[in-house]
């Protein structure tokens, strides 16, 4: 079953059997053969009453029905050779009256192609005998004799008659339904081959109201199955070549597609190491079809496999990073308060253990809620989130902001004439526009105000006029735990994921968030999303 399930043996079948369904032409041969022999029969019945009306209109009308002999031979005799069918003329008691055989000169035997003995003729010296490729030839030259009885050519009739002897008298049933006024007809084998007939038609001779003898129409299929032998005989000449061909086609083919997969699948065998991790890529292909389609699909896979496996192990050791300091704080926070007897310094020491562990539980309230923003990222799609218009949802989002803004920040909001529609859900585009609005209003001084311009386009800018962002840490701005902050300010609630949650959430909607510095002071994050045109 393995090896039926090859691409190039399946190929192969396909192929095969494409080519032998014209074979079933063979089939319609039979119908055809049956069509000519009645079309032969047809143009012997019809011969065999012109000559019975042609005998009726000359014979005599004596008392005692009979056919002129010497007319019946006369009318034989006009025929020249203008026909190959045997005519012959029998009285009441079945003898023979007159043969067309006698009369007609016979026609030349058919000519048999002596081309194959004189090549068999010509002398090869004893060397060449003894080839490889002499002794295939030979073989198949033989072969068809081995074969002969079954797949051989009709033989032509001999011209000896095998039913009707001479001297005796013609009384087959095809004659005695003649005599009694009848149609007669029926076929014998020939002598030369059973595959060779001779198709047998009689007819009555009459004389006025009586039968005076009937005339018997006689002709070998030889021609008809020597047609439909060279007809099968080209048929499956070109059915071989057929095959000969879609066995080639079938192997460049099968090479052209079963071996570019095979190299697929040994590299996809060598992609792992025995613990599974990655240990390489598949190197893409040059080629412009199907596979090579494949070969550099599976190139990006693995290349983005292997980058989220690098992910994840950094994401791992960041994590593993920032718990440490909030654990080395605990850690020694309870060392302390077990050494410690004055209440002010135990206090101290479990507010700074209660600080830490709110740390810690933020951080991992974040980081679970990224991991699963990560996880759903194909339900962030805008052929499935609802239509949300954010000309009417950034205003309560800021207005939310403005009650927790810190003392002397402000929010400006500046919103477009006509409706900005995005496909998202709510609460993500909250998340969105709410970390960054945090994010601003924390580097924000007093007495400033942090402008969000919302723009035809789905386009948000959200501007402050704090310090602005360090020119080497752009490019690092939305790395997961990455945050940072003036020596003044203080890291407390701040744990690096909030612009990482942004980025993923607009990505994972078809946009896209980045930050740039104002040439008046402080920092610019710009968020894109898709927007939805028409009603």
């Amino acid at each position: 079953m393995r090896f039926l399930a090859r691409i190039s043996i399946r190929l192969l079948l396909f192929n095969v059997l494409l080519v032998f369904l014209p074979a079933a032409g063979f089939f319609y041969l039979d119908v055809y053969e049956k069509e000519l022999l009645e079309a032969q029969e047809r143009a012997m019945v019809q011969q065999g009453r012109l000559a019975a009306a042609a005998l009726s209109k000359g014979s005599g009308g004596g008392q005692s029905p009979g056919i002129d002999a010497e007319a019946a031979v006369r009318l034989l005799a006009r025929l020249q050779g203008r026909t190959e069918m045997r005519l012959r003329v029998v009285d009441l008691q079945g003898r023979l009256l007159a043969d067309s055989a006698h009369l007609i000169p016979p026609r030349p035997a058919p000519v048999i192609d002596r081309r194959s003995r004189y090549f068999e003729s010509r002398a090869l010296s004893p060397e060449a005998r003894q080839t490889w490729l002499y002794r295939l030839g030979a073989w198949l030259y033989r072969l068809p004799g081995r074969f002969a009885g079954a797949f051989g050519p009709p033989e032509p009739p001999s011209g000896a008659e095998t039913f009707y002897m001479d001297g005796q008298p013609l009384l087959g049933r095809e004659i005695k339904a003649a005599l009694d006024g009848r149609y007669g007809a029926t076929v014998r084998p020939t002598r030369g081959g059973p595959r060779s007939l001779t198709l047998y038609s009689a007819l009555p001779v009459r004389d006025g109201d009586h039968i005076a003898g009937a005339v018997l129409v006689s002709q070998s299929t030889y021609r008809i199955l020597r047609a439909l032998y060279d007809v099968r005989l080209d048929v499956f000449k070109v059915v071989l070549l057929s095959v000969a061909v879609a066995a080639i086609l079938s192997l460049l083919v099968s090479t052209t597609i079963a071996r570019p997969l095979e190299a697929l699948r040994n590299e996809a065998n060598d992609l792992l190491d025995r613990r599974g991790r990655l240990k390489g890529k598949f190197r893409g292909s040059q080629k412009h079809d199907e596979i090579g389609d494949l070969a550099r699909a599976l190139e990006q896979l693995t290349a983005r496999l292997e980058g989220h496996l690098r992910f994840i192990e950094a994401f791992a050791s960041d994590v593993s990073h920032e718990l440490k300091n909030p654990l080395a704080s605990i850690r020694t926070a309870t060392e302390m308060l077990a050494e410690v007897d004055d209440p002010a310094d135990r206090e101290r020491f479990l507010a700074v253990t209660q600080r830490e562990v709110a740390r810690m539980e933020h951080l991992l309230s974040a980081m679970r809620e990224i991991t699963e923003i990560d996880a759903r990222l194909d339900a962030l799609s805008p052929d499935t989130a609802p239509p949300v218009d954010l000309r009417e949802l950034l205003p309560q989002i800021v207005d939310g902001f403005r009650l927790r803004a810190p003392e002397g920040v402000g929010i400006i909001l500046h919103e477009p004439g006509t409706p900005v529609r995005v496909a998202a859900a709510p609460e993500r585009l909250d998340q969105i526009f709410g970390n960054l609005l945090d994010n601003a209003l924390s580097f924000a001084p007093p007495g400033t105000a942090v402008e969000v311009d919302l723009i035809p386009g789905a386009f948000v800018t959200i501007a402050d006029r704090g310090p602005g962002i360090p020119p080497d840490h752009l490019h690092r701005l939305f790395d997961r735990f990455f945050t940072w902050r003036p020596e003044s300010a203080s890291l407390n609630g701040h744990t690096g994921l909030g612009l990482a949650i942004v980025k993923a959430i607009a990505e994972g909607y078809g946009g896209g968030v980045t930050a740039r510095n104002r040439s008046e002071g402080g920092a610019v994050f710009e968020v894109k999303l898709p927007e939805l045109l028409g009603d």
